[in-house]
């Protein structure tokens, strides 16, 4: 190991540790994207989904928040997915793990109604 060390010199060596640092910052950054573009968000106000369809990537994580003052339920036609009843600023969540379109409603009020699309 100290033989490869004096080959490589000090110059060498901090290119080297340099390399290395910027592969993993660019590494972690793409996660670090990924990460981000992995989630959406839909409002539920005033009687409605927003935005009421939405396309996200395979492995997006989507998250439901009531904003109103009754209950709301977040339940797909397929039943996939079903929310207990959400009181206000009550959350939801899902993970879209497979391509597909998803539409849904709320229990309580069935002219409410969304739909994701996964592709």
């Amino acid at each position: 190991m100290k033989g490869n060390f004096a080959r490589i010199g000090l110059a060498g060596l901090m290119i080297t540790l340099l390399a290395m640092l910027t592969t993993a910052g660019s590494v972690g950054g793409a996660a670090a994207q990924e990460k981000a573009a992995a989630s959406a968000e839909v409002k539920i106000d005033n009687f409605s989904f927003g935005p009421t369809a939405l396309t996200v990537p395979v492995g997006t994580t989507a998250t439901w928040t009531n904003r109103d003052d009754i209950p709301h339920t977040v339940v797909s036609t397929d039943n996939v997915f079903k929310s207990k009843a959400l009181d206000t600023d009550d959350k939801f969540s899902f993970v879209f793990s497979k391509p597909g379109t998803y539409s849904y409603f709320c229990s309580i009020h069935p002219k409410m109604t969304g739909q994701i699309i996964v592709q």
